[in-house]
């Protein structure tokens, strides 16, 4: 069986981070295994409060899962601080890890910053050149490209911009209000459309983290990261589909829509 590691915080609601994580792998076929890089107390609503682990203890994680269960993939999620950041990049240097997804979390969905000048430096210099492939949002790549994203077009800038500059593959995500879902991959100088169909539905919490989990656990398998990235869109979408309706404010999708087990029937 195929392995993958996520490298994330914990979402307490169990709709993003490490638990999105760990079940979308899962769905998609690989054993999931984690490192936290920190604890949430969080709700559909938002974030009560947060604790960092540190690198230290990170570090240990990380070993503790190369050195026993080497993972044929790794996705990382939201990391904030700097120590963090080179803590990760160290590791996955000196395990040679292998098809690195990163998901730059910097811009919450309300567009504030979650991650300093200072980590965000850190990350361009230390994560994304190390990562196969890179997941921005549309702010996101804002950040990375340095310029605004209104269309098409500018998608299609940005992300030359970000994998020219990084030697990675990018994958510009347009759920964000430019066209239609469309995500827009540009690996090998390359440019590769992905149209997608918005799903209405408000309970879209946690679909970053999902959606770069399920191209990791593809890419685990051995899948092109062409395939991967539409294995995983349409996941996402069947997850959305499902249309489960939990909590008080942007709910989880059901990562389990797909799942028909003896084990999962209701009494």
């Amino acid at each position: 069986m195929k392995t993958a590691l996520s490298i994330a915080g914990s979402d307490s609601s169990g709709g993003a981070g490490i638990q999105a994580d760990l079940k979308t792998m899962t769905l998609n076929g690989v054993y999931a295994m984690s490192a936290i890089t920190a604890l949430t107390a969080q709700n559909t609503t938002g974030v009560k409060g947060i604790m960092e682990s540190t690198p230290d203890f990170l570090a240990k994680q990380i070993d503790a899962v190369f050195e026993d269960i080497y993972p044929d993939a790794v996705k990382i999620g939201m990391v904030s601080s700097s120590g963090l950041i080179k803590t990760i990049s160290d590791r996955l240097r000196f395990y040679k890890a292998r098809n690195i997804v990163l998901d730059p979390v910097m811009v919450s969905t309300s567009g504030s910053k979650l991650i300093s000048e200072n980590a965000t430096d850190t990350l361009n210099h230390e994560l994304i050149p190390l990562s196969s492939v890179i997941t921005p949002n549309i702010p996101e790549a804002e950040v990375l490209s340095g310029i605004q994203i209104t269309d098409k077009e500018d998608m299609t800038k940005a992300a030359k911009l970000i994998g020219d500059a990084y030697g990675c593959a990018v994958l510009v995500k347009g759920g964000h209000s430019v066209g239609d879902a469309n995500d827009l991959l540009y690996i090998d100088r390359t440019f590769k459309w992905f149209p997608g169909k918005r799903i209405d539905n408000p309970n879209t919490h946690g679909t970053g983290c999902t959606l770069s989990s399920a191209i990791a656990a593809n890419l685990a398998k051995g899948f092109s990261l062409e395939d991967s990235v539409r294995r995983a869109k349409e996941y996402v979408s069947g997850a959305l589909s499902y249309m489960l309706d939990l909590g008080r404010g942007a709910g989880p999708m059901n990562h389990a829509f797909d799942l028909k087990s003896y084990f999962s029937d209701e009494a």
